[in-house]
């Protein structure tokens, strides 16, 4: 069996070129979306409950993508009609999104854009695992998490350059600055742009190809899933009991949609354990019951990555605005400012990460993958950590250095961790259900933050970004736990 041959550098930089368009999509809809909703009129504490749109769309889609990209093969190839795909209807969810004449509009459109953006994104993810050999895929991971980082800069900067230039930053009450709706046009060019960079600057192997290399790893062959009644019971009950104290106690109705997904998932579990068919659900299902040991492992990792991550992403804007600049009226100039300088940040940290994306192969060289995991994802959680204590909002750009570099870590590290494990003729949906691990917490993250917050901080949101500083730390120490795969 032959080797799979190593990509020159320029190579790898149009194979990930994609992911900069991909990104400016990613970033206009974090730092700006939470913003759209509350000119739109929704209060803080609910936030949360309009942003689960986003990850319940991930859970649906990427596996399903990822399964279907791997028995794809056509002219553009296995991946790349899903990259195009994905571009065309994201860029259509961006020149919508900012003129949402109400706020279930945009809700609305937030589900579209995301599941758009989740078409292209996850077969980017399996892309480096079928071109590259194990040698190189940390380094396509950082070129990745390095475009993630440009394209992020620019999209979140966007509003605030625009004001700068003279655009309109206010509106009338419930219509969207000028500054807003200008950089979501600029970002729909952008990425499609960036994406059919990829798509025709670039090949792939044909499957018969990809199986024949020696870094392939074997398929492991019908998954024996009749115990999997035994988690599907756990999910169950789990599911019904909080159903009863959703009931009992009055909960919030976001936690309606956890329980409901724990009732789902233990249903599925105990259909596998009984069912004798074959196709897409099944095999999803099954792969998700026998994955790998280290995809188990990194699963814990992910689940509390992500959980910081999506406190951040939700609770920055009214955090800073309320802390940092003393307002929580939308309207008013000091929000409006505030919610600028946010974008500031968002760009801030991704510009650190594109930073950081050079310095981590460095650091994979000198320290392991793990180690260089945990050291990014504690600077993150120290810069998260830091924004109880500092007030001068200009000094928040020292905070958002270490999250800068846990997000580039994320976006990479995790990826070369697993990929040596996975099979190439599954790698697609492996790394779609890898996706549940980062979809399950924001799911959890929009349930209950608003919850923890009402119940535990009178609802100041600046402890949801403390709590993502906590999880943090907690991942760090978790990645210890992952058996580093060889790169030879």
């Amino acid at each position: 069996m032959s080797r799979k041959p190593e990509l020159s550098f320029w190579q790898i930089w149009n194979m990930c070129f994609g992911f900069l368009g991909i990104q400016f999509g990613f970033a206009l809809q974090n730092a700006n979306v939470s913003r759209i909703f509350q000119t739109l009129g929704a209060d803080v504490g609910d936030i949360p409950a309009l942003w689960i749109a986003a990850p319940f769309t991930g859970l649906i889609v990427q596996p399903i993508i990822g399964y279907l990209s791997d028995r794809t093969w056509g002219r553009l190839g296995r991946r790349r009609p899903y990259f195009l795909i994905g571009a065309v209807l994201t860029t259509l969810a961006l020149l919508c999104m900012p003129n949402s004449p109400a706020l279930w509009v945009a809700a609305g459109l937030l589900w579209v854009m995301d599941a758009s953006i989740n078409i292209s994104m996850e077969p980017f993810r399996a892309f480096v695992g079928d071109q590259l050999p194990p040698r190189q895929r940390p380094t396509g991971y950082a070129m990745q998490s390095f475009f993630i980082g440009v394209g992020s800069v620019v999209a979140s900067l966007l509003p605030w350059l625009l004001a700068k230039l003279g655009v309109s930053n206010v509106a009338a009450e419930g219509a969207i600055p000028d500054t807003v709706r200008y950089a979501f046009y600029l970002g729909g060019a952008v990425l499609l742009l960036a994406v059919l960079w990829t798509v025709f600057s670039t090949r792939e192997y044909p499957p018969e190809q990809l199986e024949a290399f020696a870094d392939s790893a074997p398929e492991s062959g019908w998954i024996d899933a009749r115990p999997a009644w035994r988690v599907g019971v756990l999910l169950l009950v789990a599911g019904a009991l909080l159903l009863l104290a959703i009931h009992h106690y009055a909960l919030e109705k976001e936690l309606y949609l956890l329980a409901g997904g724990l009732l789902v998932f233990g249903a599925l579990f105990g259909w596998l354990s009984a069912t004798r068919s074959v196709g897409m659900l099944r095999e999803v299902m099954a792969d998700l019951y026998g994955m790998p040991t280290p995809m188990r492992r990194l699963a814990v990792v992910q689940f509390f990555s992500w959980f910081a991550l999506f406190a951040l992403w939700i609770y920055t804007t009214a955090a800073v605005t309320s802390v940092h600049y003393g307002t929580t009226d939308t309207h008013s100039a000091a929000y409006n400012e505030g919610a600028n300088w946010v974008g500031v940040l968002f760009a801030a940290y991704n510009g650190f990460a594109a930073v950081a994306a050079i310095v981590i192969p460095w650091m994979v060289r000198r320290w392991g993958l793990r180690v260089s995991h945990l050291v990014n994802l504690w600077l993150g959680g120290a810069g998260l950590l830091s924004l109880l204590v500092i007030r001068d909002p200009h000094w928040l750009l020292l905070s958002m250095v270490g999250i800068g570099f846990a997000w580039a870590s994320i976006l990479s590290l995790p990826y070369a961790l697993l990929s040596d494990n996975l099979p190439v003729a599954k790698m697609g949906v492996y790394m779609g259900i890898f996706n549940f691990f980062i979809v399950i917490p924001q799911l959890l993250a929009a349930s209950v933050l608003g919850v923890l917050l009402r119940l535990f901080f009178h609802g100041q949101p600046i402890w949801a970004l403390a709590m993502g500083g906590a999880c943090l730390v907690v991942a760090g120490l978790c990645t210890l736990r992952v058996a580093e795969p060889s790169t030879a």
